[in-house]
């Protein structure tokens, strides 16, 4: 019954570490995800340090992939030095995964302000043409988040914009899709995106952050179970002297 369960630690550590390689590619898509999601947003979200959890996620990426690299030749080879290594990066990649996604959360809760303190200023300044950055974000986002203003169309009122073209309209990026002949008309109300932006920026920017924190909790739930898997096969490594190798040529080293 003792060997059944070890050979089975060993057997689902080999498979975990294969799991660690899908996984540094899945955590690293993620986090260059919010890096691209958050260049969309940056005009309405100034806090950089928002980004940190990204950065962190990234990192444990590329160093899951040697993880499962070490791993692996650990496994295999029976190493109690290599699997003493591969429990101490896992543990110590288990500890930044946990700070992610206390840092997630903290920045998650932060994102209303920041977009509140901010939107203001973006819409102020935009003055309807391509190359002006703000211009083409604000254009940008209420086109994907079929919006229009801050809270509602009719903030629009109130912005320089507005009052220097002295034409009733809104930009015409606050049509709805399916109209053609739109012109933005405030005389027309219904051909007009009627929600307002900052609610949803707000909440697009949340479900980023989220993607960040379960992305980290997921993984570190398995480096959890790999962290067993490599004590149960050290232990028994350790303590038994007939302790059957996983393959021929194995070391004791």
């Amino acid at each position: 019954m003792g060997q059944c369960g070890i050979t089975s630690s060993k057997t689902v550590l080999v498979f975990l570490n294969l799991i660690f390689w899908a996984a540094a590619g899945i955590l690293c898509y993620v986090g260059a995800y919010v890096f691209i999601t958050y260049d969309d947003y940056d005009h309405f979200f100034e806090d950089v340090y928002t980004l940190i959890p990204a950065v962190i996620i990234i990192a444990v990426g590329t160093l899951l992939f040697i993880i499962g690299l070490i791993g692996c030749c650990a496994t295999i080879r029976e190493s109690r030095c290599g699997l003493a290594t591969f429990v101490i990066i896992l543990l110590l990649v288990f500890i930044t995964e946990v700070v992610v996604v206390v840092l997630g959360y903290v920045y998650r809760a932060k994102v209303e302000d920041e977009v509140d303190h901010s939107i203001q200023k973006v819409y102020n300044g935009y003055n309807g043409t391509n190359p002006d950055a703000a211009s083409r974000a604000i254009d940008y986002v209420q086109r994907q988040l079929h919006c229009c203003g801050i809270h509602n169309y009719s903030d629009w009122e109130k912005t320089i914009w507005f009052k220097q073209t002295k034409n009733n309209s809104v930009p015409l990026s606050c049509c709805k899709a399916a109209l053609s002949n739109c012109t933005g008309s405030l005389t027309r109300p219904m051909d007009l995106y009627s929600e307002g932006c900052e609610a949803l920026v707000v909440k697009k920017l949340q479900e980023i952050m989220m993607y960040v924190i379960w992305a980290a909790l997921a993984f570190a739930a398995i480096q959890l179970l790999g962290m067993l898997c490599a004590c149960i096969v050290l232990c028994r490594r350790s303590r038994d002297p007939a302790y059957e190798l996983l393959i021929t040529g194995g070391t004791y080293a």
